[in-house]
């Protein structure tokens, strides 16, 4: 039978009655992925302006570029800070602060008069997104037991809807009204919708922000120390997605510089994230049965594949498959890694351990968005920054090679999947 959620580390509070796995479970996950669906939206409005930010304020592709990076370790650093304030506070205030950085940020960029306002206002908007991903997942991983990995994949979905509905949205905008009324629309639609959804969020919860924090023993056994393996997880996951910021990042510009124009760009950014909306939900439940580091090697595998595609085709109906198909190919990429932590470290130390992962995978996005950029203006073309992001990801999948070799040699006889 399934326990209520308690929490030890609290005996002056009483509980919510509350069962894991039940219909108010299941509430709370549609809630959570709404919320994330709408709140990373800054992920993505920053890709489709890139072209006409750079020809308002007469910069290079690298520097405007630069949002991008500088908002993805906003977006890394506050996953930590919002990580803190919800095991201390609970996910609501965490989400209200949330909600205030993107309200104010969105706005602050439509009206910046320069670039480094601009970008700077893309670091609070980084902050601002951040609740909307690691500690929303954690969140869900603890409304769950029989169905966790499959609910932390679906909250981990949220900013790949967010990549599906926002690019058209903004290209719209951007076309009718210009990027400094979107922007400001953003902030306000953004603030008003969230807040609402919190609210509802709240009284879903009332006061059970207290959580069971079990320590269960890892299932698989690598013979690697903790730290170790973090370290070669943290440059795994900065390998991979130093590769998957490449089409991400930069195809509506892509798109504008083939000739397609930037909203063809948009609509295939759109694709990507929707076909990555299956992958990433699809990848929770191939992990529930071959386990995470599995799972990951098939997901690196694949996205590798879809890379090099793009060196070799770029005829407008050939780019509009591959996206499709790099999508598809690298969705589960990045919860993968929150499995792999279930699975081979101790429960005990699993929020910390992810937070470190998902920093190292959010600190190659932000990188591979600029150095690509760089690349592009150094050689004109964005040859080189795909051959560029293939390289990458051949490390990534060394390293994911050499631990399921370990995995292999030094797996225990309970099988993959979470450890509870």
């Amino acid at each position: 039978m399934v326990r209520p959620v308690h929490a030890p580390n609290h005996p002056g509070q009483t509980p919510a009655s509350f069962t894991p796995d039940s219909r108010q479970a299941w509430m709370r996950l549609i809630i959570a992925l709404l919320i994330g669906s709408i709140g990373a939206v800054g992920m993505w409005a920053v890709v489709v302006v890139i072209p006409v930010v750079q020809a308002e304020f007469g910069a290079t592709r690298g520097a405007v570029s630069l949002a991008f990076t500088l908002m993805m370790f906003g977006f890394g650093l506050g996953g930590v800070i919002a990580g803190k304030i919800t095991d201390r506070f609970g996910i609501v205030p965490a989400m209200a602060i949330s909600i205030a950085f993107l309200g104010v940020a969105n706005v602050l960029a439509g009206l910046s008069s320069h670039l480094w306002q601009f970008v700077a206002a893309y670091f609070l908007i980084g902050l601002g997104t951040a609740a909307t991903f690691a500690p929303l997942m954690a969140e869900a991983s603890h409304w769950f037991e029989r169905y966790r990995g499959l609910a932390v994949t679906i909250v981990a979905s949220g900013n790949y809807v967010a990549g599906t509905m926002w690019p058209p949205i903004v290209s719209w905008g951007t076309q009718e009204i210009g990027w400094r009324y979107t922007h400001i629309g953003i902030g306000i639609v953004c603030a008003s919708t969230m807040a609402l959804l919190v609210l509802v969020l709240r009284a879903q919860m009332g006061n059970d922000h207290i959580r069971d924090h079990a320590n269960a023993p890892p299932r698989v056994d690598l013979k690697l120390s903790t730290n170790t393996l973090t370290v070669l997880l943290s440059i795994a996951s900065i390998a991979c997605c130093v590769a998957m910021a490449m089409p991400q990042v930069h195809i509506v510009a892509y798109c504008g510089d083939l000739g397609y124009g930037v909203a063809r760009g948009a609509e295939m950014l759109s694709l990507m994230m929707a076909c990555g909306i299956v992958s990433r939900i699809g990848s929770g439940y191939l992990a529930d049965k071959i386990g995470g580091i599995r799972t990951l090697m098939v997901g690196s595998l694949a996205q590798g594949f879809a890379l090099v595609f793009y060196l070799f085709f770029d005829s407008l109906t050939s780019l509009y498959l591959i996206s499709a198909m790099f999508g598809l190919f690298q969705g589960g990429i990045v919860p993968s890694y929150a499995i792999i932590v279930r699975e081979a470290m101790p429960a005990s130390e699993a929020a910390t351990r992810v937070g470190i992962v998902i920093f190292a995978s959010v600190f190659g996005m932000s990188f591979g968005g600029w150095v690509s950029g760089v690349i592009f203006d150094a050689t004109g073309s964005y040859a080189a920054a795909f051959a560029n992001g293939v390289a990458w990801n051949a490390l990534n999948i060394g390293i994911v090679v050499l631990l399921l070799i370990r995995s292999r040699m030094s797996a225990t006889k309970t099988g993959p999947g979470f450890a509870t």
